[in-house]
């Protein structure tokens, strides 16, 4: 939080919540919701629940926005171990949709399980972005946004991101410089309102992802919706306030 405060920029920061498929104990969404009401000036707090939990995860997701302040959620398919149209998510989901928040979804490879024997267990089919679709069709007040260039998907994620208006791009846990240039010349002109800015701190930082930006082929006319205006209008925020 000091890293992003000395620079000026606002933060979203959430965990994930994968206690079934990892059988690791999770960080409590109430912590990091916590911290965003101490830092309310430049942070917002995400929570994410392992989708497995069901009805018992729709309530806490329930109580998590209506008692501490949560602006949205964080699902990671491949290491929470589901595709995300498994209907199993459907009462978290519908708790979503009803407060109309954005939720984000990792899309792609993975670099957690990269190289180790069996790739750690975790299937990286399940992170396909067309996986997305009949969730999008289900939950149109539900905001999806596609965490990272989706390789090896990145032409499915922008077709999906293209035909539903609630699906949105975020550019983290990539350097600028290797985005798939399909990426950026949809940025430049159709999904140029729907394209988000994000690091993935602190595997990239802001310093060094701002830096690669720069030269990679963006028309400086979309630059301040990606840096700022697109997660404005997501986020539901006025003109003041950080973003």
């Amino acid at each position: 939080m000091a890293y992003y405060r000395e620079r000026k920029i606002g933060l979203i920061m959430f965990t994930v919540d994968a206690e079934t498929q990892m059988g690791r104990r999770r960080i409590p969404n109430e912590e990091i919701a916590e911290a965003a009401k101490k830092n309310s000036d430049m942070m917002m707090a995400f929570a994410s629940i392992d989708p497995h939990k069901g009805k018992m995860g729709a309530r806490e997701a329930r109580r998590l926005i209506e008692e501490h302040g949560i602006k949205g959620f964080k699902f990671h398919p491949t290491v929470q171990g589901y595709h995300p149209y498994d209907r199993m998510a459907w009462p978290i989901y519908e708790v979503i949709n009803e407060y109309k928040m954005p939720a984000i979804f990792h899309t792609g490879h993975s670099g957690i399980g990269s190289g180790m024997r069996c790739g750690g267990g975790l299937r990286l089919e399940y992170s396909n972005p067309m996986h997305l679709d009949d969730v999008a069709i289900d939950f149109p007040d539900m905001q999806i946004v596609m965490a990272h260039p989706s390789f090896p998907w990145q032409d499915e994620a922008l077709s999906v991101a293209t035909h539903k208006p609630n699906v949105w791009i975020d550019l983290s846990g990539w350097s600028p410089k290797y985005f798939p240039k399909q990426l950026v010349q949809y940025a430049n002109t159709l999904l140029k309102d729907r394209i988000l800015f994000g690091s993935d701190y602190p595997l990239i930082t802001p310093d060094r992802w701002m830096k690669d930006f720069e030269d990679a082929g963006f028309k400086p006319e979309v630059m301040p919706g990606i840096l700022k205006g697109n997660a404005m209008r997501l986020l539901g925020l006025g003109q003041t306030a950080a973003a």
